[in-house]
């Protein structure tokens, strides 16, 4: 066993995680437990581990060794009270809100999120009683005159997908902790690895480990990320959600998570890197009406960016061409570049969001929520960065 501290570098936790019991084997990768239920000793023994005396794993829908190991990796490198891993973010997402939501309780958030994520909150949650108040999180007067006595969280994306927005975090904080609520922030446009979001007083990270995490679009998982500021979270989720909603990661999918972590550093630098090289040629395309990415000297939110997220900006970011007719045949024309959802894969992804994501909304909601026919949303990946430039130039040049 090797043994882990505190002052080794993330890259190096990210490989180093002893397990919680010694392997028979010696294998050097945890083993996946294929298995539903565990034997136990005695009655006693049993019964504990179901009540919760013990942390010992009972059945695998709600604790597993290969997730449980997956869970401390990420613990070992955030530094967070408890990690809980689930099977998608959209999962993640859920129970972190259920963990302090209820009837007759609001959501403080914005209308720039993710789209499923807006419509768990609007189309969900709403007819349980749970009202969502979307507010300029970038205007903070706004954000307190928003929060009231059954105000339950602040909810929000550190970059905004596909916006871009980057919101003052220590800012949302300060109220948050002002008027004794938690904040809650989706983190998945940068991986925990850079970016300490427990340093900027976030509470409750969710994360999609389908992303960066699962090393090329593995598998599908999410994570809450808790700190421990608001310790019933840990026992809500533990011995109520997890046994109640059936959303526990699956082992293999740890397996493969596991290992994307030990690679994470350096396909995140590799993937970042490109992204910005592309972003910055990019601007001098004709036919690219805007490049939005953070990373440029030029964005409103660099500044911003650069003091919460360090020198990298992720690896996402959007073009504008001139109508919605050029935007589809981008689309259509790309040889490089993959026509797919999701993000942070290893290949580089283009997807038209007001289309595909949020086509489900009205044209109406699309433009209020900066949606716009013209975007084309870019996951930049491991390919060589003059081929991807060169596969984007030839699809924007095409007219048809």
């Amino acid at each position: 066993m090797v043994n882990v501290n505190v002052k080794m570098k993330k890259q190096t936790i990210a490989t180093t995680t002893n397990y919680p019991k010694a392997d028979p084997y010696g294998a050097l990768s945890m083993p996946v437990y294929h298995c539903a239920a565990y034997e136990f000793d005695t009655a006693k023994h049993m019964s504990d581990a179901f009540c919760g005396r013990v942390l010992d794993p009972e059945y695998s829908r709600v604790m597993n060794p290969t997730v449980t190991f997956f869970e401390d990796r990420v613990k070992a490198l955030t530094g967070a009270s408890n990690v809980f891993a689930f099977n998608s973010g959209m999962a993640a997402i859920t129970t972190s809100l259920l963990a302090f939501v209820g009837a007759g309780k609001n959501i403080v958030t914005s209308n720039h999120l993710f789209g499923n994520t807006i419509a768990l909150m609007r189309n969900t949650l709403k007819p349980l009683g749970i009202e969502t108040r979307e507010v300029n999180l970038l205007d903070i007067n706004a954000v307190r005159e928003a929060i009231d006595e059954n105000t339950c969280l602040i909810f929000f994306e550190i970059i905004t997908n596909p916006q871009m927005e980057v919101a003052d975090i220590n800012a949302l904080s300060a109220i948050a902790h002002e008027k004794n609520i938690p904040l809650i922030a989706d983190t998945t446009l940068i991986p925990f690895t850079e970016f300490s979001a427990n340093e900027f007083g976030v509470d409750i990270e969710v994360v999609s480990s389908t992303k960066y995490i699962s090393g090329g679009a593995t598998s599908l998982g999410g994570l809450i990320i808790d700190y421990g500021r608001y310790p019933r979270v840990n026992a809500k989720i533990r011995f109520e959600l997890l046994f109640n909603l059936g959303v526990y990661m699956t082992p293999h999918a740890a397996y493969m998570q596991t290992l994307g972590l030990e690679t994470l550093h350096a396909r995140y630098k590799e993937q970042a890197g490109n992204a910005l090289e592309l972003a910055t040629r990019l601007q001098k395309v004709p036919q690219i009406k805007r490049v939005n990415y953070t990373g440029l000297p030029d964005n409103p939110f660099y500044e911003l960016s650069q003091k919460q997220f360090g020198k990298t900006a992720g690896a996402m970011l959007t073009i504008d061409l001139e109508d919605k007719t050029a935007a589809i045949s981008f689309i259509n024309n790309l040889k490089v570049v993959h026509r797919a959802t999701n993000l942070f894969d290893n290949k580089t992804l283009a997807i038209h969001p007001a289309s595909t994501i949020f086509g489900p909304f009205s044209g109406s909601q699309r433009r209020a929520m900066d949606v716009y026919d013209t975007t084309i949303r870019l996951s930049v990946g491991l390919e060589a960065v003059d081929d991807i430039f060169e596969d984007i130039v030839q699809a924007a040049s095409v007219k048809e």
